[in-house]
């Protein structure tokens, strides 16, 4: 079955068993009484008209725009692309929103979740002249509305779906679930600003979304501005009904009062203006209301701030029924309702219908005369539209060109002491303490429950967390969001980030897959930016991937999963970042230049224990300006001539290849060993694969040219191979790393279990060494025999002691040559 039975139109919701006394609990007003003008609702009404018509004109016509004669099958585009379903929704709220802005003047953005709904927001662009700016091609007159319908959806013209390229946005709405998170961080810390969300009734059923709804408990309206959602309920997606279409309005209140918002219910379609016009001024005085109490001192505990909940049909004012079946109220709406225009009588006439009913001739001005020109919109439609063209939502600056750079400390202050064991995370946690304090109002770290955890707590000494429904941590203008729900920490950072702000997500390695899909949509989010001119730089979204695998013993095998590393590697190269500092110094060095970097997507991965510091700030900087470089204080004669190469590339893997080297000079002192330890993954791709990938040259030169490479990596061994997939001589690698094998074990077990020991990279070694060195092929047999005798006895004195070994981590001493 294809879709659902219908039996009407927009089915109404089974009522529940709630009792009525519930409805009480949502808000009621005098629409009577309110005071709106016949001018005002005849502009609203003519506006969302115009907008719809354009909109569905979008969707099929290639010619004859303003429908001047009868179609043909020739005016119809060859592929029909688009979801008109979501516009006329759309277009109500754009209207209302232009109204209330030119009202108020109102600070606002506007955040559509219903992404695939880009008609209705480029129709509403362009009606009040926003995408002119940006796109010189698309004026407000015949020549850029015909640009605008005939482009849309075919190669060189906007896209089916809102994304970088939209003036006025800052998310993308392709993978549902997220524009409500995205919007609480556009709030924060933007005190002036009310960001309109329109949550369509199929995202609300993400769980995202739902989570998402808690998003203003993180929010302080003495320093915040804030967040108004409309909830557009039209009751259906692409073949079914929704969760909240099949939901009474009972049962809506009953959900958003629990959420802690004040419910509004807009659903009187005849009255529709009047009633959604009244219901925007009522949310905007509640808003107002709780910000001034906080503001002035005395905030309101708890405040309950308002939600709309908009009931239209799915499809609203188009094609009523066809071939027998509904149309408007049904999923038959969603995307394209008219399939077969290009082909069928029928459809082409009913197409004919339906735009002659936006009655085009009334509102563009066909031929042009003295006061508009041709195809331009007539003024009195415009009459709601800002006057104040920054004030329009699709002109907003905090869209496009709001960066604020963050004081970055003088990292080299911070930095510890040379041959000295430190936690790399608690190192940099006293840097990020000073970064919080020099930028206040511009800086924030979303963290999923687990600051402390993860040994970043230090910045708790200078801020708080804040969290508005905890007496704790209310009114104090905390600089840390902690909320165990990875994708509301993404989806804030990401409306932080867009809006001219940087922020830092920490989290346990693991579990930072679980943002995977949505960190690769904003990827392309980014990437388009990248691209689009009038889009200025932003702050790059920086993650800390810590509580690793190497160090989750005490977890066990369910937190042992580095694999957020290979998803970031198959980001555009321009846009993606991996970073395996090897120790506290290098991470200070790393984290100051990802905070003061642009528009990238930065990964850094690295141990919370603590570990061996191998450089001083001085030679981790010129260790991380070049992303790798031969160890020479564990090379034998400072890595000149090796037999063989071995390569540390993450802090734990890195501190086995140290401890291999320095077994391999004291078990087998003939074999020349050089130690390489790379930080910057990006370098090893091949030449041109990416901008911080090595030259042939360069690559021979730090690895050797003919010589065996052993590499012990933090994540998946594959991740390197397809890498250094295109390198001359990847044969001569012997990649080492993750196998997916753990328990609730010891450390130095977990480096057993996955063949990353020092024991296990010893022996490599000297294998391969032998194939060079004629002295060492003489032992080596014996010396790869009796290191995996160690691996095993070590093995087996875990198992029966419980612990590792005293003295393994011990940093390693290196007996010097005769």
């Amino acid at each position: 079955m294809p879709g659902q039975r219908l039996f009407q139109s927009d089915p109404p919701a089974d009522p529940s068993h709630l009792p009525d006394a519930v409805l009480g609990n949502s808000v009621k007003l005098d629409l009577s009484s309110f005071a709106i003008s016949n001018a005002e609702l005849d502009a609203l009404r003519k506006f969302r008209a115009a907008a719809n018509y354009i909109a569905a004109a979008m969707i099929f016509l290639k010619d004859d725009v303003l429908l001047e004669r009868e179609l043909t099958f020739d005016d119809i585009k060859p592929r029909l692309l688009g979801h008109w379903g979501t516009c006329p929704g759309l277009t109500l709220v754009y209207a209302h929103l232009n109204r209330i802005i030119k009202k108020t003047n109102l600070d606002s953005l506007l955040v559509v979740g219903p992404g695939h709904g880009a008609p209705a927001i480029l129709s509403c662009l362009w009606l009040e002249d926003s995408i002119s700016p940006f796109y010189p091609s698309y004026t407000r007159d015949r020549a850029g509305l015909t640009n605008l319908i005939k482009k849309f959806s075919v190669p060189g013209g906007f896209p089916s779906h809102i994304n970088a390229e939209t003036p006025g946005s800052i998310h993308e709405g392709g993978e549902l679930g997220y524009a409500l998170a995205v919007s609480f961080g556009a709030a924060l810390d933007n005190p002036h600003l009310v960001v309109t969300c329109v949550v369509g009734d199929g995202e609300a059923e993400t769980g995202p979304t739902a989570t998402a709804w808690h998003g203003y408990k993180f929010i302080d309206p003495a320093v915040s501005g804030a967040v108004l959602p409309i909830v557009h309920v039209n009751g259906f997606k692409i073949s079914n009904r929704t969760i909240y279409g099949c939901m009474d309005d009972k049962e809506l209140v009953a959900l958003f009062c629990g959420y802690g918002y004040q419910p509004r219910i807009v659903k009187d379609l005849a009255n529709i203006d009047r009633d959604l016009a009244a219901s925007m001024e009522w949310a905007l005085g509640e808003i107002a209301r709780i910000q001034q109490a906080a503001r002035s001192g005395k905030p309101i505990v708890k405040p309950r701030w308002p939600v709309i909940i908009l009931r239209t049909p799915k499809g609203f004012s188009g094609p009523k029924e066809l071939h027998g079946e509904y149309i408007e109220g049904s999923y038959r709406s969603h995307q394209v309702p008219l399939p077969n225009a290009k082909t069928d009588e029928t459809e082409l006439k009913t197409l004919q219908s339906w735009l002659a009913s936006y009655g085009p001739r009334r509102l563009f001005c066909i031929d042009g005369d003295t006061d508009t020109p041709d195809g331009a919109p007539y003024p009195e439609l415009l009459q709601i539209v800002p006057e104040i063209r920054d004030k329009r939502l699709g002109m907003r600056k905090e869209a496009y060109a709001a960066y604020q750079p963050l004081k970055v400390p003088a990292w080299k202050t911070f930095g510890v002491q040379k041959q000295s064991q430190a936690s790399c995370m608690k190192t940099v946690g006293e840097f990020l303490k000073h970064v919080v304090t020099d930028n206040p109002t511009r800086f924030r770290i979303f963290s999923p429950d687990e600051l402390e955890s993860n040994k970043l707590g230090a910045v708790l000494e200078v801020t708080g967390r804040d969290m508005q429904w905890d007496v704790a941590c209310r009114a104090q203008d905390g600089r840390i969001i902690e909320i165990l729900s990875e994708h509301t920490c993404q989806g804030m950072l990401q409306g932080y980030t867009l809006t001219g702000r940087t922020g830092l997500f920490p989290s346990y390695e693991a579990f930072l897959g679980i943002v995977h899909t949505m960190m690769v949509q904003y990827s392309k989010f980014a990437k388009m930016s990248f691209e689009t001119k009038w889009r200025q730089d932003v702050g790059s979204i920086n993650y800390i991937e810590t509580s690793t695998w190497a160090r989750q013993e005490h977890n066990g095998f369910s937190h042992q999963n580095p694999g957020f590393i290979g998803a970031v590697l198959n980001l555009k190269p321009k846009i993606g970042r991996v970073y395996l500092p090897p120790d506290a110094n290098c991470w200070l060095s790393t984290m100051a230049h990802c905070l003061r970097s642009r528009n990238y997507i930065n990964l850094i991965v690295g141990s919370k224990q603590p570990t061996s510091v191998w450089l001083d700030p001085e030679e981790a900087d010129r260790h991380c300006i070049a992303g790798a470089s031969v160890w020479k204080f564990a090379s034998v004669d400072e890595g000149v001539d090796p037999d063989v190469v071995l390569v540390g590339i993450g802090t734990e893997v890195t501190f086995e290849v140290i401890a291999a080297a320095a077994l391999l000079r004291k078990q087998v002192p003939d074999l020349r060993v050089r130690v390489v330890n790379v930080t910057d993954l990006m370098i090893l791709g091949p030449y041109g694969s990416h901008p911080h990938a090595l030259s042939d040259d360069d690559f021979d030169t730090l690895f050797a040219v003919d010589r065996s490479i052993i590499i012990n990596f933090h994540g998946y061994p594959l991740d390197v191979k397809g890498l250094v997939f295109g390198r001359p001589g990847v044969e001569r690698m012997v990649i080492e790393g993750y196998r997916e094998e753990g328990t609730t074990t010891t450390p130095f077990d977990m480096m057993l279990c996955n063949g990353t020991s020092r024991y296990h990279l010893a022996a490599a070694a000297v294998r391969a060494g032998a194939l060079f060195n004629s002295k060492v092929s003489c032992v080596a047999h014996e010396a790869a025999s009796y290191f995996m005798h160690r691996a095993a006895k070590d093995k087996e004195f875990i198992h029966v002691h419980g612990h590792d070994p005293d003295g393994m981590f011990d940093t390693p001493v290196f007996e010097k040559k005769n």
